[in-house]
């Protein structure tokens, strides 16, 4: 299937992604000095042994490493090459988005009373104005963090192993309906209307952000083996929202065998049936279903939160979203509920942690709205002007998104090195530092190097752009990439860049993929090793 490019008639273009595209990592940030005069160091044999391989016969390896203070340069191969990066993309669009809203602002999503109150009724409307909030309460603990696991369920669809985090994803939902019965309020007689204005949503982004986030715009389908071969398997799903309605058909086969669960749906989402097999004893399979109208679906869930609050609603809770009933302005308006968010520090952590390519895409839209405009394209100027601000070449950086999955998408390993070279120049850095993938130990990096000397030394964005070679009944592996921080020695960090473009995999397993995964983590734990021996 050949990539197809739809033409834009604004600044830019956008080649539609082909095949499978897993994002997990890109994280950018801030200029490297000018390289030193000393020659790089020779490439440890491990590494070298690696890049060999007969999976990497045509293709070409990355490598720079480098001392953010002194700028002297370790390790240098196609440092000012174009690279296709993944996901490691995500490092300027959260660093530019970080520094435009700030790490520690907070979303405040505010409920409207609009019309007149008589007693406990509201005679008029209430409108929640959605503000770009990633998750609306739906991952918050308890201590105001934001809650992930290594494999995000946004990925349950493509790969192996994800799962879901135990917080309830209509938490924020439930909390503006308990204000809102606070505020004395026991029943509306008009609607309830999702104000979606912020932003317009930009099918040139995918997955396309939408002011109005709940549960990342996914339903959770979780299947689990009956008792033995030949009974149905069991079925959960959330979040439970009206006219949603999930069947399945899946039925539960002889233990060992590989598990093959398939999800289809109505035109407009609601109706999602599951098909396929899963194996006795085996553990839940997780897939998702895509949530196609945001806006109606919450409008629906805060009419049934209402309800579960003691508010009634008159008017039907499912339907359409009546933006047409929306006022031109609040001024003057009481405000009778709002949720406020964590920190978007958490959020760029979540974001980073698991390569979340909604958030990425995001925070586009909410650098242009930081401009006064409603058009995400408007965010490419303001992370350019961050960029250039933060002593990165600009032109060795192309973006069409924030996620790092756009075919047009390209930087150089000095240029990722230089935005990380950025973060640790500010008061910020450890904060940054530590929402990366950490190896061994969390993120896209959790079951790397799990035992080896480098674990919890190594802080980096991963990155992954894949797609079915057909020709060859195999994967071609247009990425794999990973950029960020080595422990050298305590408290001190070289910024580097390792990764490889143009593998292939010897079948069309995703296993292989994961493998080529292990080998560029392999290589980054052995770059921090020869630094650490360095050192002592």
């Amino acid at each position: 299937m050949p990539p197809s490019v739809t033409p834009r008639p604004a600044r830019r273009r956008r080649a539609v992604v082909l095949g499978v595209l897993l994002s997990v990592g890109v994280v950018i940030t801030g200029l490297v000095q000018a390289a030193p005069s000393a020659a790089p160091r020779e490439l440890d044999p491990r590494i070298a042994a690696i890049m060999r391989k007969p999976d990497y016969r045509h293709a070409q390896w990355g490598l720079f490493q480098q001392n953010p203070r002194t700028g002297r340069v370790t390790h240098s191969r196609f440092a000012d090459q174009f690279f296709i990066p993944g996901s490691v993309a995500k490092l300027f669009s959260v660093s530019g988005t970080w520094h435009t809203l700030g790490g520690d602002h907070r979303f405040v999503t505010p409920v409207y009373a609009v019309g007149k109150r008589r007693n406990a009724t509201l005679q008029g409307n209430l409108d929640l104005v959605a503000q770009g909030d990633l998750t609306l309460g739906g991952r918050t603990r308890r201590d105001g963090t934001v809650a992930f696991t290594s494999i995000d369920h946004t990925y349950a669809n493509d790969v192996p192993g994800a799962t879901l985090t135990p917080e309830d994803p209509l938490a924020g939902v439930d909390q503006l309906a308990r204000q809102v019965r606070r505020a004395g309020i026991r029943r509306v007689d008009g609607d309830v209307v999702i104000d979606a204005r912020l932003f317009q949503r930009d099918p040139a982004l995918d997955p396309v952000p939408t002011p109005l986030i709940i549960n990342d715009n996914v339903i959770d389908l979780l299947t689990s083996p009956g008792a033995k071969a030949g009974t149905p398997a069991g079925l959960d799903w959330r979040p439970k929202v009206a006219p949603y309605h999930v069947t399945s058909s899946v039925r539960t086969v002889a233990a060992g065998t590989p598990s093959d669960i398939n999800v289809s749906s109505s035109p407009d989402g609601t109706r999602i049936q599951l098909s396929g097999t899963i194996a006795a004893g085996s553990a839940p399979v997780l897939r998702v279903s895509a949530i196609k109208d945001p806006n109606a679906f919450g409008r629906t869930a805060l009419i049934e939160a209402l309800k579960r609050a003691g508010v009634q609603v008159r008017a039907n809770p499912v339907g359409p979203n009546p933006a047409r009933r929306l006022p031109r302005s609040y001024l003057g308006t009481p405000t009778v509920a709002r949720y406020t968010s964590p920190t978007y520090a958490q959020y760029a952590k979540l974001i980073l942690k698991v390569s979340h390519n909604l958030g990425a895409n995001l925070g586009m839209c909410l650098m242009a709205t930081r401009t006064g405009s409603n058009r995400c394209e408007d965010g490419f100027p303001v992370l350019a002007r961050f960029l250039e601000r933060a002593q990165v070449d600009r032109k060795a950086v192309q973006l069409a998104d924030g996620r790092g999955g756009n075919p047009a998408d390209r930087t150089t390993p000095r240029a990722l090195a230089q935005i990380l070279t950025y973060w640790q120049r500010t008061p910020e850095a450890a904060r940054f530092r530590t929402a990366l993938p950490i190896l061994g130990v969390d993120g896209t990096l959790a079951t790397s190097c799990r035992t080896c000397p480098s674990r919890g030394k190594v802080f980096a964005k991963t990155g992954t752009a894949a797609g079915g070679d057909l020709l060859n009944d195999r994967l071609a592996v247009g990425a794999e990439t990973t950029a960020g921080y080595l422990e050298t020695r305590k408290g001190h960090y070289d910024v580097f860049f390792a990764g490889v473009n143009g593998a292939a995999t010897p079948t069309a397993d995703i296993t292989g993929l994961l493998t080529i995964a292990d080998d560029v983590a392999d290589v980054a734990a052995y770059l921090q090793q020869q630094a650490a021996g360095r050192h002592h």
